[in-house]
């Protein structure tokens, strides 16, 4: 049975954010692991993308769904905050 093309686009709204959150923890995990400033700007630019994929699925995941995908947000947000603060203190 085919899909009508909303259904289809939520899906793909859905599996983009899932995607974007498994590539912002890597990311962030890699980050943390080898802090360069490479890392950081990757991790920087990921968590922007995944902003907005996480953005665009809400309407599509469901009040569980959005709960989680915020949650996992904030806490790779969190992990990169206290890079860049750990960051900012060794430069001095």
């Amino acid at each position: 049975m085919k899909q009508p093309d909303s259904s289809l686009q939520a899906n793909d709204n859905v599996t983009q954010a899932k995607n974007a959150l498994g590539k912002l923890h890597f990311s962030v995990s890699q980050a943390l692991s080898h802090p360069t400033e490479q890392t950081l700007a990757q991790a920087e630019n990921r968590l922007v993308h995944t902003e907005q994929a996480v953005a665009q699925a809400q309407g599509s995941l469901g009040p569980q769904g959005v709960e989680l995908a915020e949650e996992l947000l904030a806490e790779d947000k969190s992990r990169l905050a206290a890079l860049k603060t750990q960051g900012k203190r060794s430069e001095r």
